[in-house]
């Protein structure tokens, strides 16, 4: 938690450093997303992904990055996603991305983000596939980044797992990233389920 304290602003120009991938997992989220009026992000970091995604409230446990969130007009909860201040069934859609690697018992967030849903309500899961080209990466250099350097990386078939242990089913993804973006091919494409893609966006339904 303190590194995203203290390093939120350098965390946020990552997304204009780095515009072409940030794009295409917009792109992979917007797919999995349905319409819904009732739509929550936990991990809402400092909004880039709640915003463009049509969704207005978040949950984040940083302080800096919430405030950060809070500017870009976002309604925003200081509190850990595992322990969600909300009443059962109060949303349509509860959202995560790049949440899962932070949390030390992935299995208790996916519950209660279930507890918060509607019947009938998903969640939508973007991550990174620790078994992608880039994911490997990202695995092999996480000790050199301050950000992932606590991460735990998960293959797409892991997450799958844990999601239907925590009461998902119907589940559906997209993916993007494929490859590596330094070898200048068309990573940026949205493909239907996983397997190529670094970036995974995993849907399933309560």
């Amino acid at each position: 938690m303190m590194v995203f304290d203290r390093f939120a602003d350098e965390y946020d120009r990552w997304f204009d450093e780095n515009e072409r991938v940030y794009q295409a997992e917009i792109s992979a989220l917007r797919r999995m997303i349905p319409p819904v009026e009732r739509a929550i992000e936990v991990g809402v970091g400092t909004g880039r992904f709640a915003l463009p995604l049509g969704v207005r409230l978040g949950v984040e446990p940083s302080r800096a990055m919430a405030k950060v969130a809070q500017r870009r007009g976002l309604q925003v909860c200081q509190s850990l996603g595992e322990e969600l201040p909300f009443a059962a069934g109060m949303f349509e859609c509860v959202l995560l991305v790049t949440v899962i690697c932070f949390v030390a018992d992935p299995l208790r967030l996916l519950r209660e983000a279930r507890r918060v849903l509607t019947p009938g309500g998903v969640l939508v899961n973007g991550f990174i596939d620790r078994d992608s080209a880039l994911g490997r990466v990202y695995e092999a250099h996480k000790a050199e980044n301050k950000f992932y350097q606590e991460a735990r990386f998960y293959s797409s078939e892991q997450v799958a797992a844990i999601m239907r242990q925590a009461g998902f089913n119907q589940l559906e993804a997209a993916q993007t990233i494929l490859g590596l973006p330094s070898e200048g091919r068309d990573f940026d494409m949205v493909k239907t389920g996983f397997g190529e893609g670094a970036f995974v966006a995993l849907r399933g339904r309560r």
